[in-house]
């Protein structure tokens, strides 16, 4: 079950490209946004995360830090942030904890061919550690300025 808005965002500690590990109490007075993705340098993922890292600085002066989760090894997660010069960390989860805690694990179809996943989903989580609104199933295209129209909001 995919986590709803207007609940407490689950604590959770992963290993992030920086170097350190992630530890979403840990973060004070900031919004958050936490958006799961398939793969690493795979074309919806990419324009995805190059469109969060194109806003950054917009977001960032909303008090706000994004975060990238797919079960992708920091290795991976280091030449994709690399490659495509991404102005934000990313999180490692290769053992579905995250994930699933958020209930974003699901049922895929790809040409016919069901297997499980990561629904590609984004979550706005407030300073005070609620979860503000929920994207689920994202339509790459545009997403990023729509979750900033909403930070905004808050």
């Amino acid at each position: 079950m995919i986590l709803k808005a207007n609940t407490k965002a689950p604590n959770f500690k992963l290993p992030s490209t920086d170097n350190s590990i992630f530890e979403l109490k840990k973060v004070k007075k900031k919004n958050i946004i936490l958006y799961f993705y398939p793969k690493d340098d795979t074309p919806g993922c990419t324009i995805e995360s190059k469109d969060f890292s194109k806003l950054n600085s917009l977001i960032t002066k909303n008090h706000t830090i994004v975060l990238g989760v797919s079960k992708d090894s920091i290795e991976s997660h280091l030449k994709f942030k690399k490659k495509y010069k991404l102005k934000f960390n990313l999180l490692s989860d290769e053992k579905l904890t995250l994930i699933k805690k958020y209930g974003v694990w699901g049922k895929k179809s790809f040409l016919g061919k069901k297997y499980m996943g990561i629904v590609r989903t984004t979550f706005l989580i407030n300073s005070k550690g609620k979860i503000h609104k929920v994207w689920s199933n994202v339509r790459v295209k545009d997403h990023a300025k729509e979750v900033l129209e909403e930070l905004k909001k808050i």
